[in-house]
Parts: structure tokens; C-alpha cells; sequence
């Protein structure tokens, strides 16, 4: 599947990020975990980056995932956006945890 081109440019050290869909859920027992009790992914793919923040002394700290990336992020992290009938969460690269 080809990537979707984003026209939006997050600004400062925010990034934008999809998330990405887990596989169906099962319990121990075989039990079928449907979507609504299911707990949202914590992992996603980086969309879209911004330039990154201002320093103190001026300088421009750079982000430190780009575009493509997967990572994981946490539970409460970001606010939900929807963009084109996506959804999608914006987040301060500070809240990412990983790249994977």
C-alpha cells in the first residue's frame, strides 16, 4: 500500500502519527476480544515531523524520529486529530518511547 501524502506540517518538535492496527485479540480461553473493549495501539508510524524546538541560546534541537518510522508512544500520549476520515495523533517527539 502506498503511503499517503499529508498536507500538514506539524510545527516545532511535534510529530504526527498513525496509528497502527493490532491483530485480532484473543483471550487465554480463545474468546474473541471485540473493538470496543480493546485498548487503542500504542504503536504507530510517523507521518509527518516538524522542524524541531528553539534552544534557549537559539539553536534549533532537531527531532529525533522522521518520517517512516515506527515507534511506540504512551498510553495517554498526543491528542486525536482526523484528517481526510483518518485518524491520527499529534504528539511532542518527547512522547515517543521507542523506535522500533
Amino acid at each position: 500500500m502506498a503511503a499517503k501524502k499529508i498536507k500538514i506540517k506539524p510545527l516545532s518538535n511535534r510529530i504526527l502519527v498513525k496509528r497502527l492496527e493490532e491483530n485480532i485479540q484473543k483471550t487465554a480461553g480463545g474468546i474473541i476480544v471485540p473493538d470496543t473493549a480493546k485498548e487503542k495501539p500504542q504503536r504507530g508510524k510517523v507521518m509527518a515531523v516538524g522542524p524541531g524546538k528553539i534552544s534557549e541560546e537559539g539553536k534549533r534541537i532537531d527531532v529525533e524520529v522522521k518520517v517512516g518510522d515506527e515507534v511506540l508512544f504512551g498510553k495517554w500520549s498526543g491528542s486525536e486529530i482526523t484528517i481526510d476520515s483518518e485518524e491520527y495523533l499529534f504528539m511532542k517527539d518527547e512522547d515517543v518511547l521507542a523506535v522500533l
